[in-house]
């Protein structure tokens, strides 16, 4: 054998090896980047309410799932609804894959029928995974409280309060008073969802609009809160029967569509998000580890005995319904932006 026939036959023999070393040290490299680091979970409102809850319950979870076992912590960062913390991401916060925010999805809504309130394009984020799809209902609260659809139409005035007018308890209860004419007032402002339920524990408030999952147990157990419509035509298990699906109450066609672009935001009701400037293989890196948690044994043990619901969405497929969402007709979204006016 020639001298140049014995390097070809060398470079043949060594090539596959040395393209598997480089094939291996991307994923190295990866698997080496979270060790020693800290996850940032950003939570868009104060502490106690839904969303605190759930990214809690993720974050003593999902570090397991990450290659190098980082620490997990949650970050309460509310502000115009949880927008501050939507726009944080693409602002100031790193973009090497540490942080993720948990927000209200009614945003996403809000971003496709008032663009000039909510200046963020929703598909131009990265979706780590939803928790749960969230099925939302409106209720009284008290032993005179509205107890049905009829009721409430009754009343001179249903009091409800928000943080904001992008937040998903307005959204309900701005389709009740303006695509059903309903006596709504609402009043906005409120910190969270938990100093929603002093107030309406004072009579402040007469109920609200918000996840079955938020309402306390005790309220649901003891009658005081009284859910009357939902939101969703599907319904979990645990939904009482007197949680009527809206369009139930729809008397033209047009109202029936502006139910639903209205709430299509609910099917992604517990979603975490990060920026489209995190590198793609963290991105798939934290996708895969969410999914993971989803399905693990010691977490859903957790959220059951915290009674929340576990329907959980994987990135891509909720990507999926923001992209079905920003489709909406043009003249239903018009219709549609009055209840943020």
């Amino acid at each position: 054998m020639n001298e140049r026939v014995l390097m070809r036959h060398r470079r043949a023999l060594f090539l596959p090896l040395i393209l598997t070393g480089l094939a291996a040290a991307p994923a190295h490299a990866q698997d080496d980047f979270y060790k020693g680091k800290t996850l940032n979970i950003v939570v868009g409102f104060t502490p106690g309410g839904g969303y605190d809850v759930n990214a809690r319950a993720v974050s003593r979870y999902i570090g397991k799932y990450i290659p190098g076992n980082p620490n997990v912590i949650v970050q309460n960062m509310p502000g115009a609804g949880s927008l501050t913390s939507v726009r944080y991401l693409d602002a100031t916060a790193p973009k090497d894959g540490t942080v993720i925010t948990v927000f209200n999805p009614g945003l996403v809504t809000q971003s496709i029928v008032a663009p000039e309130k909510v200046n963020v394009d929703f598909r131009k984020l990265s979706w780590v995974g939803v928790v749960t799809t969230d099925f939302r209902v409106c209720y009284g609260f008290g032993p005179n409280g509205v107890k049905n659809w009829a009721d409430m139409m009754s009343r001179k005035e249903f009091i409800l309060g928000s943080t904001a007018k992008g937040a998903g308890n307005y959204i309900n209860g701005a389709t009740l008073k303006y695509v059903f004419d309903a006596p709504v007032r609402q009043i906005i402002g409120f910190p969270g969802s938990a100093e929603q339920r002093i107030a309406i524990e004072r009579g402040e408030l007469d109920g609200d609009c918000g996840s079955l999952s938020s309402i306390p147990v005790a309220w649901i157990n003891e009658r005081k809160a009284h859910p009357f419509v939902r939101f969703l035509e599907r319904k979990p298990p645990d939904m009482p029967g007197s949680a009527i699906f809206i369009n139930t109450f729809a008397k033209t066609e047009e109202q029936r569509q502006l139910t639903s672009v209205l709430n299509a935001a609910d099917e992604i009701g517990r979603p975490f998000i990060m920026s489209k400037q995190v590198p793609a293989e963290r991105l798939a890196i934290l996708r895969n580890a969410f999914s993971a948690t989803m399905k693990d044994p010691a977490f859903l043990a957790e959220m059951e005995k915290q009674q929340l619901p576990v329907y959980p969405l994987r990135g891509e497929e909720a990507e999926a319904v923001v992209v079905k969402m920003a489709g909406v007709p043009s003249a239903i979204a018009a219709k549609a932006k009055a209840i943020y006016d």
